[in-house]
């Protein structure tokens, strides 16, 4: 039964709720920094489909098994399925230090990815805590373990470096999974301890009649608002991290130091979401996170490039024999033609912060000393050098901001679950969970083929743009759909005053 008031019972669960679902998450990104420090280490000989589908595996695990997890919850309370939970996910962890293969690596990482139904889990446990009005903060608060995502792509790379004494001992990596197990089971360990159990109404329903909701349109399109804010967020927490090593060159502890750029503040901001989200409603905070997937994606799709194209050119005014050919001249006969030299500094720009495509332009020339050149004929052809830097610290602020208002719709979205669904928080969220989990599965594996199509790693950026168009438009039209319903009069009035004012432009 759903609490009437906060306790301080509601707040000590809540707490080992969003500590639990901390570690759970961190397990659950694990492979992101680990499979790129073995494929770079040349450990495996992976290339980026395999690295796609390692980085999918925990993530499809995390994301199939969170509809179940959710009815569980639901049917028998959160303490016995969340304290079980850590103390599975801790036997596949630990067999990890011993994986040799592929098909080892990838079975492991199939246990492992139980971690990602900790969210499931930890949804209707924390809801059935709280009044309605509260939360979409207590959820919020919750969410802000996401953050375990930063903290491993933080500090594993550090923790990778120490334990193989800095690639000199390879095999010390198998220490960390361990380290990883430990954590998992200490925290299963602290939660039967220190938690309280408690079941919502719906707990004396039959798992059919808990499915029931599933059959409401809504659900799916909540799923796919969460596919986007939820699905990439967890892609791109690992895929960043060789993005930031192929595109910036950048050495793997500094990638996930930027990496965890995105994962961090979309986990701490998940609180604001989640209180903005009380404020002003789950839908008004949807419409502006959409807008600014589209803007943000649509940005940082030019990739990192340097194009030559054909300049202007110098011609011959009359005809005549080449006398001298300099860098910076050409002489024909008795007249000499100046030369744009091509500049010293080409190869430093990296040391600049340039924002806008830089252009160069110079020209070389095509002919030598005694030649005899026709009137209007080319002397020296013109060179024009396109380069734009993609400047990783203007890219680094483009995801911290993406990353946040990512956040802030992860917690719109579960705000919005139990305002429709206040008794099947457990069974909406886990569906609309599965579908979230199904993006960070999907996205790297998508991220991946489009790398190898393309050879553009901003392909993913363009995946990204049109999605969140797809999900704008269709929230777009679903909520002027339910104001033609709910407000039939208003809405007529609005399509009148907008035919009289094209009307009215068109007139002048």
């Amino acid at each position: 039964m759903m609490e009437q008031k906060a306790t301080a019972t509601s707040h000590k669960v809540l707490f080992l709720n969003t500590l639990a679902f901390t570690v759970c998450f961190a397990a659950w990104m694990f492979n992101g920094v680990l499979v790129t420090f073995l494929a770079d280490n040349q450990v495996f000989d992976w290339g980026p489909i395999e690295i796609g589908w390692l980085m999918g595996i925990p993530v499809l695990t995390g994301s199939i098994f969170r509809l179940p997890a959710g009815m569980l919850t639901d049917k028998f309370g959160g303490k016995p399925i969340y304290g079980s939970l850590l103390f599975i996910c801790a036997v596949p962890m630990f067999l990890l230090s011993k994986a040799d293969s592929f098909t080892s690596f990838a079975l492991c990482s199939f246990g492992f990815g139980l971690a990602g139904v900790s969210f499931s889990i930890g949804i209707a446990f924390s809801s059935v805590w709280y009044p309605r009005e509260r939360q979409g903060t207590a959820l919020g608060i919750f969410g802000a373990g996401n953050a375990g995502a930063a903290l491993t792509t933080l500090f594993a790379p550090t923790l990778l470096n120490r334990l193989t004494d800095n690639g000199a001992n390879i095999e010390g990596w198998r220490q960390l999974p361990i380290y990883y197990a430990i954590l998992l089971a200490a925290m299963g360990v602290i939660f039967f301890i220190f938690a309280e159990n408690k079941k919502p109404a719906s707990s004396t329903k039959s798992f059919r009649q808990m499915l029931t909701p599933l059959k409401n349109v809504r659900v799916w399109r909540f799923g796919l608002y969460y596919f986007l804010v939820f699905g990439c967020f967890v892609a791109f927490s690992q895929w960043l991290v060789p993005y930031f090593v192929n595109v910036y060159y950048l050495p793997l502890v500094t990638a996930g130091i930027f990496a965890s750029m995105l994962s961090l503040p979309s986990g701490i901001i998940r609180a604001l979401g989640g209180w903005l989200s009380d404020l002003f409603g789950g839908r008004t905070i949807m419409y502006w996170v959409l807008g600014a997937s589209v803007i943000i994606s649509f940005l940082v799709i030019i990739p990192r490039m340097e194009l030559y194209s054909p300049g202007r050119g110098v011609m011959a005014k009359r005809a005549g024999v080449v006398t001298a050919v300099t860098p910076g001249a050409i002489s024909v006969a008795d007249r000499t033609y100046p030369l744009k030299v091509k500049p010293q500094n080409l190869e430093t720009y990296d040391d600049q912060l340039l924002v806008l495509p830089t252009k160069n332009a110079w020209q070389e020339s095509i002919v030598e000393v005694g030649q005899e050149v026709k009137k209007k004929e080319l002397l020296a052809k013109g060179v024009t050098r396109i380069f734009f830097q993609a400047n990783v610290w203007i890219f680094a602020i483009f995801i911290i901001l993406l990353g946040s208002v990512w956040g802030i719709g992860k917690a719109a979205v579960y705000k919005l679950i139990p305002d429709y669904f206040p008794d099947e928080v457990g069974v909406v969220g886990g569906m609309v969970g599965v579908l979230g989990g199904l993006g960070g599965f999907v996205c790297p594996i998508i991220f991946g083929y489009l790398l190898e199509w393309t050879g553009l790693w901003t392909s993913c950026w363009i995946f990204m743009c049109g999605l969140s168009l797809v999900c704008l438009l269709w929230l777009h039209l679903t909520t002027q759909k339910l104001m033609k319903e709910k407000h039939p009069e208003d809405m007529k009035k609005i399509e009148q005053d907008k035919f009289t004012i094209v009307e009215d432009a068109l007139k002048e």
